[in-house]
């Protein structure tokens, strides 16, 4: 009898034949009938589960135009046609391939996320966005924007630019995934869309010494590194320069930087620290890597996967005075082969992760 009931398991409407006719009907004990309600129910469970996993997912098609979607970002991302990608999104399936075969070519030992690793990732709950924001890759406009999705611009502000820049980095405008419950870590890593922006790592660097050691405005990066590099890098250096700290150069700059005393004392400062230290690439999969010299229509590619094209527009770069790589040639024209090895030694995974090829400027080889 039990191999006549497996085999009609497949035939429905004969088993429940075959269930009534030996004696599961109605006008017997109240516990036959409560044993075919509950078969009933545990087969109509079954159905409904089968037939919600099998519907397409709603909401819009990035093969058609990145429109606006009722999906997660992630999920707008990598539910696309392989074969109806648009030449930016192959573009940026490129970049995640390539940061992927780096990271296991280049990195040998992997460790677990820790809170600390995490205050650089800027959350957008909304949206479902995580946001790495790297200094001097843009990230003052980009925390204006999230600012605006998230609601931290304050009423009436609807432009990122209507927010002063000091404003964009006072720390609680914008929550970080560090202060979450590993849980709540956990599940946004999984199911957010996450995302950063990176540079050419010497333009980067060398933007980062243009803005805090040759501004009269930046007083405070004066005192605390500039004194320091000028006490350490300058023999016989006069009480004024100091005391002030305001004219450090190119050279002394790298110097400090390749001190290994330097970071034995405290961690580089976020401006010219390395990209994969701020963002660790290695640990956390970004789905989208946008880069400086795409910067505006890469910013437009993450505000439409996250459906907010209509709310925000990322602001146009007006800047006259843009690091580019010619200008930053010129700062490493009176750097030694000697440092500027030891320089590119120590921002090597950056250029090696992001697909950087070393500056032709350099005479390294």
């Amino acid at each position: 009898m039990k191999a006549e009931y497996l085999s009609m398991l497949h035939e429905p409407k004969r088993f429940w034949s075959a269930l009534l006719s030996r004696g599961f009907k109605m006008r017997k004990p109240r516990v036959n009938r409560m044993v075919l309600a509950m078969c009933l129910g545990s087969f109509v469970i079954v159905i409904f589960y089968f037939q919600s996993n099998l519907k397409p997912a709603q909401g819009g098609d990035l093969g058609r135009g990145l429109g606006k979607s009722r999906r997660s970002p992630l999920q707008t991302l990598y539910d696309t046609d392989p074969m109806e990608l648009s030449p930016l999104q192959i573009m940026h399936q490129g970049r995640r391939e390539l940061l992927e075969e780096a990271c296991r070519s280049y990195t040998r030992k992997r460790r677990v996320l820790i809170p600390e690793d995490l205050k650089h990732v800027i959350v957008d709950d909304q949206h479902s966005l995580l946001y790495c924001y790297v200094p001097k890759v843009a990230c003052t406009n980009w925390k204006r924007v999230l600012m605006v999705l998230t609601g931290g611009a304050g009423p009436g502000r609807h432009e990122p630019l209507q927010i002063p820049a000091h404003e964009a980095h006072v720390p609680g405008n914008l929550r970080t995934l560090s202060e979450y419950s590993t849980a709540e870590i956990n599940q946004r890593l999984r199911s957010y869309l996450k995302f950063a922006f990176v540079r050419e790592p010497f333009e980067r660097l060398v933007s980062a010494y243009r803005n805090k050691f040759t501004r009269s405005y930046n007083t405070a990066f004066h005192k605390r590194y500039g004194t320091k590099i000028v006490r350490r890098q300058r023999p016989d250096a006069l009480p004024e320069a100091l005391e002030r700290g305001d004219d450090v150069s190119f050279g002394e700059f790298v110097r400090y930087l390749v001190d290994p005393a330097t970071q034995r004392e405290e961690p580089f400062n976020e401006h010219w620290e390395r990209v994969h230290s701020l963002c660790h690439p290695c640990l956390i999969h970004y789905d989208v890597v946008g880069k400086y010299e795409t910067l505006e229509e890469d910013a437009d590619y993450v505000l439409k996967l996250a459906g907010a094209e209509a709310e925000v527009r990322f602001p146009a770069s007006g800047k006259s005075t843009r690091t580019t790589g010619e200008l930053a040639a010129s700062y490493f024209k009176d750097i030694s082969p000697v440092y500027q090895r030891k320089l590119y030694n120590l921002y090597r995974m950056d250029f090696l992760l992001f697909n950087y090829s070393m500056p032709g400027y350099l005479r390294v080889r």
